[in-house]
């Protein structure tokens, strides 16, 4: 229970600032110290609630196309943070019998100014994305074009992935059992298999041409070195983290170490994050392989690239 004199609100603008440069992390004599400030609760909890709706800012300018909505996304954007510090401060709104947080006028403002930074920087994140305009173009093509069925891109990239691992077992896998060694051995042969060979080789790699199909363009024609390279990055992006993820945990630390605690954290966070990206893929490949060829691999469109059947 909480007791009768406790206060659920913070009507302070800026309270965080004050709260920073009060810190007892920092001693303003001692330049040493300032660094410290970078860890300190105070600023860590500032810059997460500026952040927290900058995807909602980077969505509404996706949303709205003209930067002159600027005052719609800053109002959408402060509506959601009250909406969030409201339901705090009633408890979701009676289900609890207090505020299980405090009603913060600087999360108000941080939300918003986040929200409104997201929509100001979103061009920069969504030139990583194709547009709206694009989306439709490419359906409109892709129906045009020769539908390969998703099970012989898989295979194809199966047997690509394969000839890999058999290429390092029969050669320096004999002589190494360095997991480095192998991973930078399998990086190298990716980009090769996956990028330099489809360039040189009209847009087929040894794989898709056992299953008598190559990749092109919307329009049909032969693919940049770019769209290969980016198809082989996403390919093996999921492979790679993996990795990594297995190579940071063969990472020994005494526990009395002051950076055990980071280690385990940053542990349990990137197995989530597998996790999540794992399942999120299964998914995916679960409905590409339902629409029966309607819609393209997560690879093959970030690249935009087709795969359409060989000429016979």
């Amino acid at each position: 229970m909480q007791s009768p004199d406790t206060v659920h609100y913070s009507l302070v603008p800026f309270h965080f600032i004050w709260e920073i440069i009060h810190s007892r992390s920092i001693v303003w004599p001692q330049p040493s110290t300032y660094v410290r400030v970078l860890k300190d609760s105070v600023l860590l909890q500032a810059a997460f609630n500026f952040l927290l709706l900058l995807p909602f800012g980077v969505y509404l300018r996706y949303f709205f196309q003209h930067r002159g909505n600027w005052k719609k996304a800053l109002g959408l954007g402060f509506a959601l943070s009250l909406f969030y510090e409201t339901t705090q401060i009633t408890g979701i709104y009676g289900i609890y019998n207090c505020p299980y947080r405090i009603f913060d006028v600087d999360d108000l403002i941080l939300n918003s100014t986040g929200a409104l930074f997201g929509f100001i920087i979103a061009p920069v994140i969504l030139a990583l994305f194709p547009s709206r305009r694009n989306l439709i173009a490419k359906a409109e093509k892709m129906q045009e074009s020769p539908l390969v069925p998703p099970m012989p891109q898989l295979l194809a990239v199966l047997v690509d992935y394969l000839l890999i691992k058999i290429s390092w077992t029969l050669t320096l896998g004999l002589f190494s059992t360095s997991e480095f060694a192998e991973f930078l051995y399998t990086t190298i042969l990716f980009v090769i298999l996956f990028a330099v060979v489809p360039f040189y080789w009209g847009g087929k790699t040894i794989g898709t041409h056992i299953l008598r199909f190559n990749l092109t363009t919307l329009d049909g024609g032969t693919p940049p070195w770019p769209s290969f390279l980016k198809r082989s990055f996403a390919l093996y992006l999921p492979l790679a983290a993996s990795w990594l993820l297995r190579f940071f945990n063969g990472i020994e630390l005494d526990m009395d170490s002051k950076l055990y605690p980071y280690h385990v954290w940053i542990s349990v966070a990137a197995i989530a994050f597998l996790f999540m990206m794992w399942v999120i893929l299964v998914i995916h490949v679960t409905v590409v392989l339902f629409k029966k060829g309607k819609r393209n691999f997560y690879f093959d469109d970030v690249a935009n690239l087709v795969p359409r059947k060989n000429n016979v």
